[in-house]
């Protein structure tokens, strides 16, 4: 198959699968709420999501390079359409908890088979353009998929709402039948050979600063989206004013996803790295000495374009700096480390919000972000 027939395949098939996964996040929420759940409940339900993959993001990460993609990609979105259907069966709150759990973990290795397909497919000179199609696809589906449930949920109820979402998932499952993906597996070391120890990826300088560079990302991602409603609401903005905020966060992601496959050639990944996450640093600490609402969208525009395009370019740098046959690892550890921050950082920074306000937590996130500027600019 050609490479650019086969990331747009791969790009259909994440839009497909991610959008069922985004939208069943929203109805989750809105569903136990539904069933009168405390806010506590919703917390752990979500935390589920991230919390329970994180517990074998390595270990599938290393089977799928050996394995390949396409029997893992089917067992996950097996198991994302098996969690959406037990909703629909059993309504109940104590359900959803395995719903949560079953969802997150068969997302997490769609999550992973889909990066290592865009890291194995072409040359390596396309890899930053195969990983900006993939992020925006991601932004595309991320998009769609809580904006369909929202409408759904208000026509025909939560479980249908759960329901529709399994047809885009049965959908994303034909394709894979109806289409082999060929891509390059690596089989188990031989006996007597090195053991592949996970430490050895971490004491690659590089796979170390791109490690860094993800989890400081991926948190400053998540406490932006956490805490500004926090903050707006502190600030007496109306529900739809911080809408609009995030919203402006929201269009600059997808903006600067939209133009880097187009872009991509001419930018070095360690440059957009490093600046972006000093020029994210240097926003989130001006973000809450700021009360005008236009000025809030403007900054939150800005944040939105730093860590938007970012995404791409980890992902190029893991793939271009992982020893051969450990692509797969490498997702599997950067996601492990993603579903930890996503866990984490919304219980860590809450506490310390409730106990200092808003404004240290901004300024402890920036203060992070050029650190890890710094460190990632060290040679």
């Amino acid at each position: 198959m050609r490479g650019g027939t086969s990331i747009r395949f791969i790009v259909l098939l994440t839009i497909l699968l991610h959008l069922a996964f985004a939208g069943a996040r929203v109805t989750l929420s809105l569903f136990a709420l539904h069933l009168q759940a405390s806010a506590l409940t919703v917390g752990v339900l979500i935390s589920l999501l991230a919390a329970v993959p994180l517990l074998f993001a390595v270990g599938w990460g290393r089977t799928i390079d050996r394995i390949g993609v396409r029997t893992p990609l089917l067992i996950g979105a097996g198991a994302v359409l098996g969690a959406l259907l037990l909703a629909v069966a059993v309504p109940r709150i104590e359900t959803l908890f395995i719903v949560s759990a079953m969802a997150g973990s068969g997302f997490m290795l769609v999550h992973i088979c889909v990066n290592q397909a865009a890291g194995l497919l072409g040359p390596p000179a396309q890899r930053s353009r195969n990983f900006s199609l993939l992020a925006l696809a991601f932004s595309t589906s991320g998009f769609l998929g809580p904006t369909i449930s929202g409408f759904a949920i208000d026509l025909i109820g939560h479980r249908m709402t759960f329901l529709l979402l399994g047809a885009s998932v049965v959908a994303g499952i034909a394709l894979l039948l109806a289409r082999r993906i060929t891509l390059p597996a690596h089989p188990a070391p031989a006996h007597g050979a090195d053991p592949r120890r996970l430490i050895d990826l971490f004491r690659i300088r590089n796979l170390r600063r791109a490690f860094v560079a993800s989890a400081v990302l991926s948190m400053a991602w998540d406490l932006f989206t956490f805490v500004t409603p926090i903050h707006g609401t502190r600030l007496g903005l109306s529900a739809s004013t911080i809408g609009l905020i995030l919203g402006a966060f929201g269009a600059a992601i997808f903006l600067v996803r939209l133009v880097l496959p187009l872009l991509v050639h001419r930018l070095r990944e360690w440059t957009m790295l490093i600046g972006g996450m000093l020029a994210t640093g240097a926003a989130m600490a001006v973000f809450p000495l700021i009360e005008q609402v236009p000025l809030l969208m403007a900054v939150a525009f800005l944040i939105g374009l730093a860590i938007g395009g970012t995404q791409p370019m980890i992902m190029a740098v893991l793939y271009n700096t992982a020893p051969p046959g450990r692509g797969g690892e490498v997702v599997g550890v950067r996601t492990f480390l993603l579903n930890l921050t996503q866990a984490g950082i919304p219980l860590l920074f809450g506490i310390v919000g409730a106990a200092l306000g808003m404004t240290p937590v901004f300024w402890a996130m920036a203060a992070v972000l050029l650190f890890g500027g710094f460190y990632a600019s060290r040679r």
